[in-house]
């Protein structure tokens, strides 16, 4: 099954001083490599800044397009991993290693293949 890892912290890496960031982006290109030899990844990317976000709602049939994100929160999505995993405990035991976990959140979730997103070619 399909999992996507969504990485949430405070501090991403462009706001870290230049040294530890250099250290958390070798500690991701560390863990990439190891899942890539363990066949659980398939896909992954740092996001750009919050601060690049824009929102878009559609509303009584108008589009309403803000800057940043949807929610206020102090926490803000800077990457994601797409993995393959046996079951939801494999998925954990892989997100509980992705470096961010330790300075964030990382949420799981399952993502549908189902006849509805298979016929719309996801």
């Amino acid at each position: 099954m399909k999992y996507l890892c969504m990485i949430s912290a405070e501090q991403v890496m462009e706001t870290m001083p230049a040294a530890d960031a250099q250290l958390h982006f070798q500690e991701y290109a560390e863990f990439t490599e190891d899942i890539r030899r363990s066949g659980h990844f398939l896909g992954a990317n740092r996001l750009q800044p919050v601060t690049t976000a824009t929102s878009v709602r559609v509303r009584n049939g108008r589009v309403h397009v803000t800057d940043g994100p949807f929610a206020e929160t102090r926490e803000q999505i800077g990457g994601y991993y797409v993995i393959e995993a046996s079951d939801l405990n494999d998925a954990i035991q892989v997100a509980a290693r992705i470096p961010g976990a330790r300075y964030g959140t990382v949420e799981i979730r399952p993502i549908a293949e189902d006849a509805l997103t298979l016929s719309l070619g996801f």
